[in-house]
């Protein structure tokens, strides 16, 4: 392929991860990194992971890990042999990082505190639901269960229903966010010092890490007219400020927000003759804040409910107001701001050629390229190789 490098260019990883991490891996991947993963004789359990496509070979049927292990290379090694052990040492060897998930496959044979008094260079980074010590240290968990112990589901839902599950595995997205994190975090303090180290991601600190408005509550309830205590109650798509709130207009639901300049808002009100009593000094005075956006909010949900959502939405954008049209799943696809985004890549599925999403960011300088995941084996002769074996299926050179 003649795409130029990416930024990680050079960077070999061992990518032992499950769903709590590989998100990480395909970060570090895409952005150019060597990224190799083993898997066992009979495949990745994660290749037949849901939706599928039932045309392809059955081993690149998964829609999931064509997502998931993109711009890999897929390593076949077998841990019940004396060899098989031997080939993943000699991979670490020639790591500069070891991706883990606590039990993932290769893991516990990886021997990776021996191999870090061997280089003190190498980094390995560590997911685990509830981290390495500790009493849940060993609790079998899911990406439902992290999110609701990390404190994420407690915040969705309505004040009179139960906790809703976030879409996907957006928890687990998360932890593998967080994982890419400390890897170039590491990565970098490598380069600087040339120590390595060995880093900790567990999945339930990393959501309880994002819940900002929800420590703030805990934190600083008492400056907060809005809460009767150190723990925010469920309120919906009420965002926790109330001045973010999904409305709904002619013909489907918008999320309406005055910020980040209330002033531009008012204008806009007026413009349209529908500020109402917005105007009343009582509203500027500092210490009228809350009831301010509590009066804008009402007028604003009023007003919205005159307007056609699509129409709304646009002059929105023209005026650089950050509404939010709330969209079936099925319409993201046409969504044109992805489009000029070019959010949408190419992803090659056996013969077939389907959409999915690209890269979560620009680079200026250093670019984002997918390289397609392959067949189970697809990789295994060259890396054998690479690390020594001149017989692909057992001799050491």
């Amino acid at each position: 392929m003649s795409n130029p490098e990416g930024a990680l260019s050079g960077v070999r990883i061992i990518d032992l991860t499950d769903e709590r991490g590989i998100y990480g891996a395909k970060l570090l991947a895409d952005l150019g990194a060597d990224v190799v993963r083993p898997e066992p004789p009979t495949g990745d359990p994660l290749r037949s992971r849901g939706p599928r496509l039932a045309t392809a070979p059955e081993d690149q049927q998964s829609l999931w890990f064509a997502f998931f292990a993109s711009s890999r290379r897929f390593f076949t090694l077998d841990l019940s042999t004396a060899e098989g052990n031997n080939q993943l040492q000699s991979l670490i060897e020639r790591a500069s990082i070891v991706l883990t998930c606590k039990d993932a496959f290769g893991v516990n044979e990886a021997k990776l505190d021996e191999a870090l008094e061997k280089r003190p260079e190498l980094i390995v980074i560590d997911v685990t639901s509830f981290g390495n010590e500790g009493p849940w240290a060993n609790y079998v968990s899911s990406d439902l269960v992290d999110g609701a112990l990390g404190g994420a589901a407690a915040t969705t839902g309505d004040a009179d229903t139960a906790p809703l599950k976030f879409f996907g595995e957006l928890n687990y997205m998360t932890s593998g966010a967080y994982t890419a994190i400390a890897a170039l975090s590491a990565l970098h303090h490598t380069r600087s010092t040339g120590e390595g180290q060995r880093v900790g991601v567990p999945v339930q600190q990393c959501i309880a890490s994002c819940l900002e408005h929800v420590l703030m509550f805990y934190s600083y309830n008492e400056q907060f007219a809005s809460t009767d205590g150190p723990i925010l109650p469920r309120r919906g798509s009420l965002h926790w400020s109330n001045a973010y709130q999904v409305m709904q207009a002619k013909g489907g639901s918008i999320m309406i927000t005055p910020t980040p300049n209330i002033e531009a808002q008012l204008t806009w009100l007026i413009e349209e003759d529908a500020f109402e009593d917005l105007l009343d000094p009582k509203y500027m005075e500092p210490e009228n804040v809350q009831l301010l956006i509590q009066r804008i909010m009402e007028v604003l949900t009023t007003w919205a409910g005159e307007q056609d959502v699509e129409a709304l939405f646009l002059a929105a954008q023209e005026r650089h107001s950050p509404y939010g049209w709330v969209l079936p799943i099925e319409k993201v696809a046409e969504n044109p701001q992805l489009a000029f985004r070019e959010w949408w890549q190419d992803y090659k599925i056996g013969a077939e050629t389907i959409k999915g999403p690209g890269a979560p960011y620009h680079l200026s300088e250093n670019p984002w390229q997918l390289q397609h995941h392959g067949h189970l084996d697809d990789n295994t002769d060259d890396i054998l190789k690479e690390i020594g074996w001149t017989n692909a299926r057992g001799n050491q050179s």
